[in-house]
C-alpha cells in the first residue's frame, strides 16, 4: 500500500477496553498538561470538525469548561489576547471545531503545495480519486468503506493537489463531503462528471462498491 494506507488493526480487546497500562498513561497525560494543550493536540490530529461534547469526552472535562477553553484558543490564535496573529485559525464549522490555514495565507500554501507535489499520483490516490469522481459528494468514511483501507493521507494528498475539494457536510453526521474540482476536469479533458465513462464495464461484477449508483 502507498500514501500511508493502513488496514484496520487487529488484536485489540474485543470489548473495547484499554490495553493494560493505557488508562494510567492517559491519566498521567491529562494531569501533566493543561486543558488548552490537550485540546490543541486533539484538534491537530482531527480530520473532521470536533464538537464541544467530543472534546469534553476526550479530555474528561465539563462541557462548559471546554467551551471556554476553545473560545480562549480561538481568540489567542486571532491575536486578540495581546499575542501575534497565527498563520492558522480555529474555525467553527458543521457543529464542531477544526484548524484551518488562515485565509490570507492561502496563496502561500497553494504555491508551496504545487512546488512540492510530484507529478504522478500513486495507485492508491488514483483509486480514491475514482471513488470520489463516481460517488460524489462522498465522505472520507464512505470512501474508506468502499476501499476497505484508511484513506486519510490519500484524501489529504488529493485535496492538496487541487483534484478534490470540500463541497459540504453530511446533514446527519457533520462529516465533510468531497467532490471533484474543475482542475481535475481539465486534466481529464472533460467539462463535467457526466462525461465520465460508465463504471460498470470496468468492474468484475459491474456493481461492486457502486450498488446504489446509476450511470
Amino acid at each position: 500500500m502507498t500514501d500511508n494506507e493502513t488496514t484496520p488493526a487487529t488484536g485489540a480487546p474485543a470489548d473495547g477496553a484499554q490495553a493494560p497500562g493505557a488508562a494510567g498513561e492517559l491519566e498521567r497525560a491529562r494531569a501533566e498538561h493543561t486543558l488548552e494543550q490537550q485540546l490543541e493536540a486533539l484538534l491537530l490530529v482531527a480530520d473532521e470538525p470536533l464538537s464541544i461534547v467530543s472534546l469534553a469526552t476526550a479530555t474528561d472535562r465539563p462541557v462548559r469548561e471546554v467551551r471556554r477553553a476553545v473560545d480562549l484558543l480561538a481568540n489567542d490564535y486571532a491575536g486578540a489576547l495581546d499575542g501575534p496573529v497565527r498563520g492558522f485559525e480555529l474555525r467553527e464549522v458543521a457543529g464542531g471545531y477544526r484548524f484551518y490555514v488562515r485565509e490570507t495565507l492561502d496563496p502561500v500554501v497553494s504555491d508551496f503545495v504545487q512546488q512540492q507535489t510530484p507529478a504522478r499520483l500513486s495507485q492508491a490516490a488514483l483509486e480514491t480519486l475514482a471513488v470520489v469522481a463516481y460517488r460524489q459528494p462522498i465522505s472520507r468514511g464512505a470512501i474508506a468503506s468502499i476501499r476497505a483501507v484508511n484513506v486519510d493521507s490519500v484524501v489529504r494528498t488529493l485535496v492538496g493537489r487541487g483534484l478534490i475539494t470540500e463541497v459540504g457536510h453530511d446533514g446527519e453526521t457533520g462529516a465533510i463531503l468531497y467532490g471533484t474540482t474543475d482542475t481535475l476536469m481539465g486534466h481529464l479533458g472533460i467539462s463535467s462528471v457526466e462525461e465520465l465513462p460508465p463504471i460498470s464495464p470496468l468492474l468484475d461484477d459491474g456493481l461492486e462498491g457502486f450498488e446504489h449508483e446509476s450511470f
